[in-house]
This record gives structure tokens, sequence and C-alpha cells, in this order.
């Protein structure tokens, strides 16, 4: 499991390969089924960089009562009770060197199928989207964002 973390990591593993999460969770049900909004588990605070990954709090905010004996609602009912974060693996990860802003993009009316493709009709969440510096570049060409090195990177 570990080498497959470091693979994931370093972004050679495939969209197949998709880790394994301390609970499971179907975006396909969540997004696809039950119409959630993505931002109602991943909210976007200040300042805006990133969106975080849901609190078991946030969870048992509907599973306090749907599919509460479940073992792995149980599993997320302990999370929430003892205040601690659930371990989620990360699936998608910019590299520190670049600046990047969801609250930027959204405002753009970019949507989060643009970066993380099909993620609403994943049962169990791979890197599907491209993420790349090519990626990233040929939108801001199709947008009409600048694509100057400077607007993501910060040059010394």
């Amino acid at each position: 499991m570990k080498w497959a973390l470091l693979l994931f990591a370093a972004g050679l593993l495939l969209a197949a390969d998709a880790p394994e999460q301390p609970v499971p969770f179907s975006h396909q049900l969540h997004i696809g089924t039950v119409k959630l909004q993505c931002k109602m588990c991943h909210p976007n605070p200040d300042p805006g960089e990133s969106m975080t990954l849901p609190a078991a709090s946030v969870c048992m905010q509907c599973h306090s009562a749907i599919k509460a004996d479940s073992p792995a609602i149980q599993k997320l009912a302990q999370f929430a009770k003892d205040n601690k974060p659930v371990p989620w693996v990360r699936v998608y990860q910019i590299p520190n060197y670049v600046n990047y802003n969801h609250r930027v993009h959204l405002n753009a009316k970019n949507v989060c199928s643009d970066c993380h493709a099909n993620v609403a009709e994943s049962v169990r969440v791979s890197r599907e989207g491209d993420i790349s510096m090519g990626a990233c570049i040929n939108c801001h060409q199709k947008k009409g964002a600048s694509a100057d090195c400077s607007f993501c990177h910060e040059l010394k």
C-alpha cells in the first residue's frame, strides 16, 4: 500500500488505481442520486486556495439518522465523537510551487468537473482529471486567461 501511495503522489498511478479511503464514500450516490452540492462537503474557506476535505461532523449532519447502523457510518461517528479528522487519502495534490486558488477559478465560472473529470459519477474516486501544467495552460488559453509563467508560479 505504501508503494501505491508513493506512486500515486508522483502521478504515476492510473485512474483505475483509486486509493482506499478510511471510510467508503460514493460521490455517485451523494452527488448523482442525493443531489448534494460539492461545496456542502468541500467548503472553500478564506483565503480560498483549497477546498477542504469533509470533517466527520459534516457527514454526521445527515448520517446521524441515515444508515446509522452501518459499520462504516459507525466508524465515521467515532471520528466525530472523538473530534478527530477523518484520515482521507488525497486524490488530487497540486505541487507547492504552484499558486492555485479554487475561489478564483470558481468565480471565473469554472466547475469542479473541469479539473476533476467525472467525480460525480465515481463510486470510488480516482485521479481522472488532468491537473498537469500542460492541461492548465491549454485551459487558460481556451478560456482567455493569462498563460504567463508568473500567473501561476512565483518567479525569483
